[in-house]
């Protein structure tokens, strides 16, 4: 996600080298298209439609629905997350630094801990523990955000008065226009073969 779409009042001011590429295609009313919205009534008919966007290769999709579905994870096609890695690694790279820190600082202000050596492990536990944990804890939080586009303050969705029924009885399919497999045609024409209730272009601002 590039910082035109966080940011989208500031593309303006931004450098050329963080501004969005030009747009492939314009809507009806000659703006840039950000993507196709098919709407739907029930569950089965959207996991349906998303298991053919799925098989189709799109990658810059999504399904908004009013409430959790059931492995809709499988029905997308997630791949395991990569968090834990990213949690793990930073929590002992964290440890290993407070552990460091401390036998650093022992050897320049040496005082006797419980009786042991300055190069004692025991004593420093409580730091480690502390830095690993927070350090995780920071890491995880940041780059969950971060891979899921968050926090973003604008989507071209939420000017689609029809999608503010995504928090009531209705679920859609949204596939982007920046996907690499995007055409308005041949989307819109398998979103058709998903028997959706309606497809809508949606335009960037």
């Amino acid at each position: 996600m590039s910082v035109a779409e966080y940011f989208p009042m500031l593309k303006q001011f931004l450098p050329s080298g963080l501004q969005d590429p030009p747009p492939r295609f314009t809507g009806p009313n000659g703006k840039p298209v950000h993507g196709l919205v098919a709407q739907y009534s029930a569950v089965d008919p959207v996991c349906d439609a998303a298991e053919k966007v799925r098989d189709a290769g799109f990658t810059a999709w999504d399904l908004h629905s009013p409430f959790p579905i059931h492995g809709v994870e499988d029905v997308m096609g997630f791949k395991r997350t990569k968090l834990p890695y990213i949690s793990a690694i930073v929590g002992l790279t964290g440890a290993g630094l407070g552990y460091l820190m401390q036998w650093w600082m022992s050897g320049n202000y040496e005082i006797v801990v419980q009786g042991k050596p300055p190069t004692a492990w025991e004593p420093y536990v409580p730091i480690i523990f502390e830095a690993g944990i927070l350090l995780t804890a920071f890491a995880t939080i940041g780059a969950m955000f971060a891979m899921n586009g968050l926090p973003r303050l604008h989507h071209p969705l939420f000017t689609h008065e029809a999608f503010l029924d995504s928090s009531d009885d209705k679920f859609f399919v949204y596939i982007e226009a920046k996907d690499e497999k995007f055409d308005m045609e041949r989307t819109r024409t398998l979103l058709e073969s998903t028997g959706a209730d309606r497809i809508d272009v949606i335009e960037d601002e």
